[in-house]
């Protein structure tokens, strides 16, 4: 049986080759926009066509690339056209949604506890990359609003900007400490108890 942790770090791998689409170097035209659309379209049809030649499983994961390929595209285009601090955050929820879809259907290989452990990675890596996105915006805008007033803004931006990085901290620890749950629940007894406690410990959450 595949050892879920080798892969989530093939996802990875994958995602990087997927997904590491170029930013456009300028902002573009209406019609480059349009045509750019056509394109990324076309792309998806062509992309989900070949993966009728695939079967089962390699299907479906053919499939979810093709899809999470047109989704970063569109949201990297949409940047380039309108390049805003919003714009960027959807392109990165965007990564991490194409990247989640890719690794759940590569985890339906698996069976059992490993398919489990495969699922809840495959989630807290979302939810980290998710996260850091939600930080990066909520920055972007915190700074904006620093630049442009008095020194008490400043201070309230600066405070948000930290509330708003705990925050993400926090949803990292649970969705870690659910991979550790999950871990756990492949032993028993007195193991298993052990186990869950030193996951809580770890992850805060005692």
């Amino acid at each position: 049986m595949k050892n879920p942790l080798h892969l989530l770090s093939g996802v990875a791998m994958a995602a990087c080759l997927l997904l590491g689409t170029s930013a456009f170097a300028q902002t573009l035209s209406s019609s480059d926009f349009s045509a750019g659309k056509t394109r990324i379209k076309a792309d998806y049809k062509a992309d989900k066509k070949a993966c009728d030649a695939q079967a089962s499983n390699a299907k479906d994961i053919c499939v979810a690339e093709a899809k999470g390929k047109e989704a970063v595209a569109l949201a990297e285009l949409n940047h380039s056209y309108k390049p805003t601090p919003k714009n960027l955050y959807k392109v990165s929820v965007a990564k991490a949604e194409a990247t989640y879809d890719v690794a759940k259907q590569k985890c339906d290989d698996l069976a059992g506890n490993p398919k489990d452990v495969c699922v809840k990675e495959a989630k807290a890596a979302r939810t980290t990359a998710k996260a850091d996105a939600e930080v990066q915006l909520k920055t972007s805008a915190a700074n904006a609003t620093s630049h442009e007033t008095t020194a008490e803004a400043k201070a309230k931006a600066s405070s948000e900007t930290k509330e708003v990085r705990a925050d993400a901290a926090a949803d990292k620890r649970a969705a870690q400490l659910k991979v550790a749950e999950e871990k756990c629940d492949a032993l028993a007894s007195t193991a298993k108890d052990t186990c869950l406690k030193e996951a809580k410990a770890a992850y805060g959450k005692l």
